[in-house]
């Protein structure tokens, strides 16, 4: 066995991993307990990551060579890389030719590596001549660029990870950093556990697991938190808590941001957001008066139409507290993606240049010409993530190039993206995984490699860069990122005469030596960082030329990233929704993440386990709203909003606030889908956010989109599940996907822990066509002649149970209950836990048997790394005695939840206080 040092692809927490590999395949994975970032944790979707690299995942989901269509709708065809990156280069050096260079757009990836985004910002800045590229970082981390650089100066967190150790108060807003950075929660449930006397407040719309450690909970109304930070730094001056001195000696514009703030009084922020006076004066005594206070916060800042001012109304209470430049103090901006802060580094978005240089800055752009031997960088803006897609579907940008991303399932306006995808002359998609919903529109297919079989650096979110090394080759024809574009810029530049090519790079590390040389003199300068010192440890930036090592905190001196080495305050007004509620849309729509996903699910949603915890799509209601409207769990309801509508099963949640909803930012079309009354197909969740954006940042308003929710008269409904064989399960998923758009609804999930099975469950006004039931049968292997049936063509309804017999025993291979699925509970729990089910017989046919007593249905997972059950849990809780953190430790000894990546601490404690019995303290 071969041990390989990587580094997770997930999210900006930047975990180290050793990949155990054998025989050319990956055989584990587990924590580098030597990587500051992790010191060997890994939360559920990071120690899985030896498993979406099996041979057969990868056999089924992989792009394992070019392929190349010729005619919309015509299915691809495979090619040589060579006719692949000819046909690539004479196309598009044919729509310049015709349209100029601006006809050409670039959407990449915060999931690329550095030197992966370098070529292609040079690709487009420096060879093509347009600023068009963007990435799906716009969608993620523009607003808190735009807040670091309008207050601070330059784009740079000024915290690390070791200041959680040291806060007296963590200040969490819009970051459900429990689910969404789980390792970097664990260190701030074990910093709490050391030190009690630390302060948590949480600023989140909804009750997240990330609120269980909270001492004050603030659940303001959704896009209110201008309102809500003004309003603390007015009561922070009306009580004297301001810094004045450290005010005076390094700021400026404070005076100006006084004369706002002094209308946000407690009275008016406690109404707009939602709030109790006593909590805002607790929150600004807390945050102004800790030795040292630390923010934490993430999307829900963020994705936002007002997404810079919220990062910046947040950035001026540490400056005018003067809580930052010190140990366990300072705003810190947790990153989304595993590289999106070194897609910045690099300049990759469409109004930057390499080392943080601004491409409006005619001596930036100047700087960054005559490093590359170009004569000049192009000074007209190019079009941001939202804009480059709308320029597409209006048919200004004729080409798209698309790399590493899934811009049909994780843009927002699902229906301008993809008239867009329609529109464009020419669509390459650059992709590791075939199983995309972008790969359906692109006229040419790049297979790239993907994590175990990458080399080259990423940066986490406290600017410490890692290496990314390989323990596999790539899979088939798989390039390096970096290569495509790099072999791709040879043709063009023989395409445009020139003689001397500007790439002239053979390994990751040429590249990053340049990328090096353009950070020189700049605030994140890293000239004394080599791939050598990356070897021996990941290394925080700056770093240059000559340290010794990196540092951990910025501005300690008190001199910040501007031309006068002083902060800006700046002046924040509040400005309400893009999109507020109405009478005809009383509901505000929220999207967040899952705990054992990730974004589109094309890594993680190959593997049934890590949907035990949430297994399937759902809308989220405050149980109050859902009374009112007659809905219990599981009815199926319409989410409509001005863009579309999607029908989803309601599920009731006292984590949101009345009139609220919360659906999963992951469900694309892969896994929920549908067709309008006119039969227009419909893509998950993102058919209904809105693509209205912050001005500053172009950052799309993701958060928050204005929806009604109405029940859905569906009577007739479908559940079909089986077990397949393990290089079966993907592509019955692709087939079955197929279908999804014949009905109002329908989802299409994977489930299992050491078997594949797929779960499609579908509802309509009247049951289908015979031969759409027995397509889905022919898809999981229902029709063969084992198993029993019941068929009622008159009345819509089938069933078919599959039956397997080892030796004496018989159990449940796959079910198929169409038209009635009342008796899905019972019958499920016998597929999945793989029960018994000879003694059953025709019971498995009827449609409203009752469960038998041997078979009650399965409750809810709670720990996915061990598959521990809500009522395994409760029932081992009897058992406990003490104070919460005994009787913690004792279900943890029992059943072993909570006790590997610790992901479900949070709801374990729920649990273990609701179970506490009367007159003990919990």
């Amino acid at each position: 066995m071969t041990e390989t040092k990587s580094t997770c692809p997930y999210c900006g927490v930047g975990c180290g991993v050793v990949i155990e590999s054998q025989a050319g395949q990956v055989t584990g994975v587990r924590g580098d307990p030597d990587h500051p970032a992790n010191f060997g944790r890994l939360c559920t979707k990071g120690s899985t990551l030896h498993l979406t690299a099996s041979p057969a995942i990868t056999r089924q989901a992989r792009l394992l060579q070019p392929m190349q269509r010729g005619q919309r709708g015509e299915a691809p065809q495979p090619v040589s890389w060579d006719a692949a990156l000819d046909h690539a280069a004479d196309t598009i050096a044919g729509i310049v030719a015709r349209h100029g260079p601006d006809a050409v757009g670039f959407y990449v990836s915060g999931q690329l590596l550095t030197e992966d985004y370098y070529v292609f910002n040079k690709l487009a800045k420096g060879l093509l001549g347009t600023n068009n590229i963007d990435t799906n970082s716009r969608l993620c981390m523009s607003s808190a660029v735009a807040g670091y650089k309008l207050t601070l100066g330059a784009d740079a967190p000024p915290a690390c990870y070791e200041d959680v150790d040291h806060a007296g108060c963590l200040f969490i807003a819009g970051s459900n950093a429990a689910w969404a950075h789980p390792v970097l929660y664990r260190r701030i449930e074990e910093a709490r556990a050391r030190r009690p006397q630390m302060k948590v407040i949480v600023v989140d719309p909804r009750r997240t697991d990330t609120a269980e450690l909270a001492d004050l909970v603030l659940p303001l109304q959704p896009g209110t938190d201008v309102m809500l930070f003004n309003g603390l730094l007015h009561i922070m001056l009306w009580e004297g808590w301001t810094d004045a001195g450290w005010i005076e000696r390094h700021t400026t514009g404070f005076d100006a941001l006084k004369g706002t703030v002094r209308d946000c009084t407690p009275d008016l922020v406690a109404q707009v957001c939602g709030l109790r006076k006593e909590d805002l004066l607790t929150a600004a005594r807390w945050f102004a008066t800790s030795d040292a206070t630390l923010s934490l916060y993430c999307q829900g800042l963020n994705q936002s139409s007002s997404g810079t001012a919220k990062n910046a109304a947040l950035i001026n209470l540490h400056l005018a507290t003067g809580q930052i430049g010190k140990p366990g103090a300072g705003p810190f901006s947790l990153t989304g993606q595993p590289n999106a802060m070194g897609g910045r580094e690099v300049g990759g978005l469409a109004n930057l240049l390499s080392a943080h240089r601004d491409l409006a800055n005619p001596q930036h752009r100047a700087e960054v010409a005559a490093l590359w031997g170009v004569p000049a960088v192009p000074d007209k803006p190019g079009r941001t993530a939202v804009e480059m897609f709308q320029a597409a579907a209006d048919g200004e940008i004729r080409a798209l190039w698309i790399a590493c991303t899934n811009p049909a399932q994780s843009m927002p306006d699902q229906a301008t993206v993809r008239r867009a995808l329609e529109r464009a002359e020419f669509v390459v998609v650059q992709e590791a995984f075939a199983t995309t919903s972008t790969c359906a529109f692109a006229d040419l297919l790049l297979p790239a490699t993907t994590w175990g079989e990458k080399d080259g650096t990423v940066t986490n979110s406290e600017r410490r860069i890692s290496r990314v090394r390989p323990a596999l080759p790539a899979a088939g024809a798989a390039r390096h990122d970096w290569r495509i574009g790099v072999d791709f810029a040879h043709r063009l530049e023989a395409r445009m005469g020139r003689t001397a090519t500007l790439f002239p790079y053979e390994t990751p590390e040429s590249v990053w030596n340049e990328h090096r040389e353009s950070t020189r003199g700049r605030d994140l300068d890293i000239t004394g960082l080599s791939y050598a010192l990356l070897e021996a440890a990941p290394r925080q930036w700056p770093f240059a030329d000559g340290a010794t090592a990196g540092r951990a905190r910025l501005y300690e001196d008190g001199r910040f990233a501007t031309a006068d080495g002083k902060a800006r305050f700046v002046d924040t007004v509040y400005k309400p929704l893009a999109e507020p509620r109405e009478s005809r849309y009383p509901f505000s729509l929220t999207t967040g993440r899952l705990r054992d996903q990730w974004h589109g699910m094309s890594r993680t949603g190959t593997l049934g386990r890590l949907f035990g915890h949430v297994p399937e799509p759902v809308v989220q209601m405050h149980p109050q709203d859902m009374a009112r409207r007659q809905l219990r769990d599981g009815d199926l309801v319409y989410v409509t909003s001005k863009r579309g509508s999607i029908v989803v099963p309601a599920q009731a949640d006292t984590g949101l606030g009345l009139s609220q909803a919360f659906i999963a930012m992951h469900w694309g079309e892969e896994y929920l889908s549908g067709c309008s009354s006119t039969g227009t197909p419909l893509a998950g969740i993102n058919a209904l956010t809105t693509s209205a954006y912050c001005p500053q940042s172009k950052q799309p308003e993701l958060k928050h989109a204005a929806v009604k929710i109405l029940k859905a008269e569906l009577p007739w409904s479908l559940l079909a599940m089986a077990w397949l064989p393990e290089d079966g399960a993907l592509r019955a998923r692709e087939e079955l996907k197929g279908l999804m758009a014949l009905f109002p609804f329908a989802s299409c999930v994977p489930f299992g822990r050491e078997r594949s099975g797929v779960l499609f469950r579908a509802a309509a006004h009247d049951a289908p066509p015979a031969t759409v039931l027995d397509r889905i049968e022919v898809a999981l292997g229902l029709d063969g002649l084992q198993g029993l049936r019941y068929n009622d063509p008159k009345h819509g309804q089938r069933r078919v149970a599959q039956l397997v017999r080892n030796g004496a025993e018989a159990r449940l291979d796959g079910i198929l209950l169409a038209g009635d699925t009342r008796a899905e509970a019972w019958i499920r729990t016998l597929l999945q836990d793989e029960l018994p089910a000879q003694a059953y017989g025709r019971l498995l046919l009827a449609p409203s048997a009752k469960a038998p007593v041997a078979v009650q249905a399965a409750s809810r997972q709670v720990c996915t790394c061990f598959n521990v059950r809500e009522d395994q849990i409760r029932q081992a809780l009897q058992q406990c005695n003490g104070d919460e953190d005994e009787r913690l430790a004792g279900l943890q000894d029992q059943l072993r939840c909570g006790t590997n990546c610790g992901s479900c601490v949070p709801e374990l404690r729920r649990m273990v206080r609701a179970a506490a019995p009367a007159g003990i303290s919990v």
